[in-house]
């Protein structure tokens, strides 16, 4: 099982990025998986989610509006699409699952896989 997040940059306020988390070894509809960020300092924190099967959505009040999740079954990637963004959005996000079938964002088993972190840096 391994995640592989990309697509993070430097940006300005206002601006729009794409991270992709892309699955090997496993199919990822069939998995939750998370979008967590730690900015310096911080602890980390969760910002998206999309359950296995129906696909529900989570999103941090600090995000909602502005940040939206989704899957590619085809490509077997989720993405998360950062629209508006702000300093504080600035952070190494990461995405993760618990790796058990079916679950949902409640992560009630735990994150059990982390992908290797993204850089976001947003400049006021």
């Amino acid at each position: 099982v391994q995640l592989q997040a990309s697509g993070g940059g430097l940006v300005q306020a206002g601006d729009s990025l794409s991270l992709s988390c892309a699955a090997s070894g496993f199919a990822l509809d069939y998995y939750v998986i998370g979008w967590f960020r730690q900015a310096p300092g911080k602890e980390r924190e969760a910002v998206s989610c999309i359950s296995s099967g129906d696909g529900s959505l989570f999103h941090a009040d600090s995000v909602k509006g502005r940040f939206t999740i989704s899957r590619d079954n085809a490509k077997n990637t989720v993405y998360l699409q950062m629209n508006d963004l702000k300093p504080e959005d600035a952070a190494v996000y990461y995405c993760a699952t618990d790796g058990v079938p079916g679950s949902t964002c409640t992560l009630a088993y735990g994150i059990r896989y982390w992908g290797q972190g993204t850089q976001v840096t947003v400049s006021s």
